[in-house]
């Protein structure tokens, strides 16, 4: 998901590098080869500036964009917004090796004293149970296995694929006084489905609190959207065209909002996109029946979460399954091209 006539955050050859490689994920460091920083500012009437900044940040594309009088002001607070995400990032990624998240992986077992670890697993463990196990964070082995099997060249095998399996289930994780654990040897979790709208989230509310109550914010397809465009106007946003024809499958308009989108052509271990970053934990193989899901819900967070459950579901049954939830809409491109929504999608673009 993109905003409307914003310019594009980097050249198509640095995208399709990380996309080919697979580090396009929560704080994946080889991002730093293509760090980009890129701000500016724009006075529209007497006394409204629209300051934004684009950087890269949680392993893809984070733009921020204010809408307010003081340009000092909305400047500062991005700052900080961008302080915050590498907070969160430092606990959160799986590829920093000093992250809460890898310590856990490392250990099997993690003594917390960061309640953000803890919201985010057990918000997870919430998903997993309400989605029959299509959200699963304990899919890192298959992600790590389709990552270095593809980086020598080779596919990985169906008793490579079926061994991985044997370390994955998130029913096989505990928390306890004070403590998550594996109770399975060898796990790993991945916050990447999650941890990315949780942030958006955060930064969200750190704005708000300081003052900047209009502003959009777009880490990779997870957009929270808070107040006004220039000039008093809704946000506009379109839904990413997987072909990246510039042939949005829908465009919304939107004040207070939180959407998330997830696809198969964002992150991508093969040219044939048979292997990706999305799997399913029941048959340790990437979903291929749609190209890419959106899902409005009460947070990033959620809507994160959601994207990624309906992404590994048939789509029909994805779309059943928002229906039924509270403050959600949802909108499928299938693989052939096929569009799907649910009951209320229309009545929210």
């Amino acid at each position: 998901m993109k905003m409307i006539k914003t310019a594009e955050a980097c050249d198509q050859k640095k995208r399709s590098f990380l996309k080919l490689s697979g580090l396009l994920g929560l704080g994946a460091a080889s991002t730093a080869l293509f760090s980009v920083d890129k701000a500016e500012a724009v006075l529209f009437g007497r006394n409204e500036y629209k300051v934004s900044r684009t950087r890269t940040a949680m392993g893809t594309y984070v733009s921020i964009t204010a809408i307010h009088s003081s340009r000092d002001q909305a400047e500062q607070a991005i700052g900080l917004a961008f302080d915050e995400i590498d907070r969160l990032t430092a606990l959160l990624s799986r590829y920093d090796a000093a992250s809460m998240v890898s310590l856990l992986n490392d250990n099997g077992a993690l003594e917390f004293d960061s309640s953000e670890v803890v919201e985010l697993v057990s918000r997870s463990l919430y998903y997993h149970k309400q989605t029959n196990g299509a959200f699963d964070i304990t899919v890192k082995p298959l992600v790590d296995l389709y990552k270095q099997r593809f980086a020598a060249g080779l596919k990985p095998s169906e008793a490579e694929i079926t061994a991985e399996l044997a370390k994955i289930g998130s029913e096989y994780i505990r928390i306890e006084n004070g403590r998550i654990s594996f109770t399975r040897p060898e796990m790993g979790i991945t916050l990447d489905g999650i941890a990315k709208g949780f942030i958006v989230d955060r930064i969200s509310s750190l704005l708000a609190q300081q003052g900047i109550t209009n502003h959009l914010i777009n880490a990779g397809g997870d957009i929270r959207t808070n107040g006004a465009a220039a000039g008093n106007k809704p946000w506009t946003v379109a839904i990413q065209d997987p072909a990246k024809q510039k042939q949005y499958p829908a465009v919304i308009k939107m004040t207070n909002g939180a959407i998330a989108t997830s696809g198969n052509y964002e992150i991508f271990y093969d040219k044939e996109r048979m292997f990706h970053h999305i799997v399913d934990s029941h048959t340790g193989h990437s979903p291929l029946l749609a190209t890419s899901v959106t899902v409005k819900a009460a947070s990033v967070m959620d809507a994160d979460a959601l994207a990624t459950s309906v992404f590994v579901m048939e789509p029909s049954e994805g779309v059943s399954f928002i229906n039924r939830q509270p403050y959600c809409e949802c909108f499928v491109v299938r693989q052939n091209g096929v569009t799907m929504q649910s009951k209320g999608w229309k009545a929210f673009g």
